[in-house]
């Protein structure tokens, strides 16, 4: 059989909801939270898979979470937004069956995802090759082929080997027509737990097709997984990139830094709202990932950007970092101007770039500097900007 292959393309410009399962107890991976709150690669678990689909277009995004734990959860994914938490259930099929109701109760959706928390590395590929699935088929799942020798044993002997011929091994997200999988929820009568979602769709009917899934997508499950140790990456994989930009100086125009408004007679020209140092900031991440630069995603001809706050181009670019299956290592930016002064700005520019692109303020430097009154910055005809920016594999951001 042939599956359908991930494309490392955009995220799929059709509509889905998703569903994120993090209702359980996780006991086996030990620690004092349920493991989804847990901090993996220096984030909670259950944030990874939700940040990727969110930069998925995932919309509406609804957590199930254990009940009597929306602090935890809600802390576990602050600063994401669009995302609703859900009191789950007792199984996990209760808890995707609570959401489902709380997306048919608001109107229903189209297509939907149904994931796991604790797969936290979600491929962009694999959620488009999903999306573009639910086009000729009413559920679609990542499958791996099984690689290895399977055999068939009892009390601790071996009895039989086992053909692979037609075997895979199943991962999530799995996806599927919001009725379809609605119906089959509400359909199933078995007082066993269904192992996933497509086991309860296949019950109820509907045909489902098989997309490629990606290594990474495996299960945090036990404590040595929480360990970076076990990651099996290795920080010479980062990348570094740079960027620089320079606008002129105006007057009738308010001056944009780093995302904070300056009080100062004149203000930087340009199509958008010209913050010459997120500019730069863009192409250094831009250039990390090799996905171009500004002008190639915000052209200056394109109307829709006239004017347009830079905070957007920036998140933009840090969700295309996500997507390529890095993270944000650390970011350096310097400003050069004669004036104004950016000392007492620095800490409100570092928070407010921290904020973002979603990653720790310790990540990131604003520094500033002149060039002695020589050139058109020392002449305070405009202000430049140089940054630097440096990603690495996400499976070695905790490292």
């Amino acid at each position: 059989m042939t599956l359908a292959q991930p494309v490392p393309d955009q995220p799929d410009s059709r509509s889905f909801a998703a569903v994120v399962v993090a209702a359980g107890k996780g006991l086996r991976a030990g620690g004092s939270v349920p493991k989804q709150f847990a901090p993996w690669r220096g984030r909670p678990l259950v944030w990874h898979s939700v940040a990727r689909l969110l930069d998925a277009g995932a919309s509406p995004l609804i957590v199930a979470i254990p009940d009597g734990h929306q602090a935890e959860a809600e802390a576990a994914l602050a600063g994401l937004n669009g995302v609703t938490l859900v009191a789950g259930g007792a199984t996990r099929q209760a808890s995707v069956r609570a959401s489902l109701e709380w997306l048919a109760a608001q109107g229903g959706v189209d297509r939907v995802l149904i994931h796991d928390a604790a797969r936290p590395d979600l491929p962009a590929a694999v959620i488009a090759a999903l999306v573009r699935a639910l086009d000729g088929a009413p559920g679609a799942i990542p499958v791996l082929p099984v690689v290895d020798s399977v055999v068939r044993g009892h009390d601790g002997w071996r009895e039989a080997a086992v053909s692979r011929d037609g075997l895979y091994r199943v991962q999530t997200p799995q996806a599927f027509r919001f009725d379809a999988i609605l119906a089959a929820h509400r359909a199933w009568v078995s007082e066993e737990e269904a192992g996933d979602d497509a086991t309860v769709a296949q019950q109820g009917g509907l045909a489902i097709a098989l997309v490629s899934g990606d290594e990474v997508l495996r299960k945090v499950t036990f404590a040595s997984d929480f360990d970076s140790a076990h990651d099996g990456s290795s920080a010479m994989n980062c990348r570094t990139g740079m960027g620089f930009d320079v606008h002129r100086l105006v007057d009738g125009e308010d001056l944009w830094l780093c995302g904070v408004r300056i009080d100062h007679p004149r203000g930087l020209s340009g199509h958008s709202d010209a913050d010459v140092a997120i500019h730069a900031l863009v192409d250094a991440l831009l250039g990390a990932v090799a996905a171009g630069d500004i002008g190639d995603h915000f052209p200056p001809s394109d109307p829709q950007w006239k004017g347009a706050s830079s905070d957007r181009f920036l998140a933009h670019a840090a969700a295309l970092v996500r997507a390529s299956e890095y993270d944000i290592g650390n970011v350096d930016v310097t400003i050069i101007c004669e004036a104004p002064r950016i000392g007492p700005h620095k800490a409100a520019m570092r928070e407010r770039l921290a904020a973002i692109m979603a990653i720790g303020i310790d990540r990131v430097s604003v520094k500033a500097t002149t060039t002695e009154r020589l050139g058109l910055t020392g002449r305070g005809e405009g202000i430049a900007a140089q940054a630097l920016a440096t990603v690495v594999p996400a499976v070695a951001a905790q490292a």
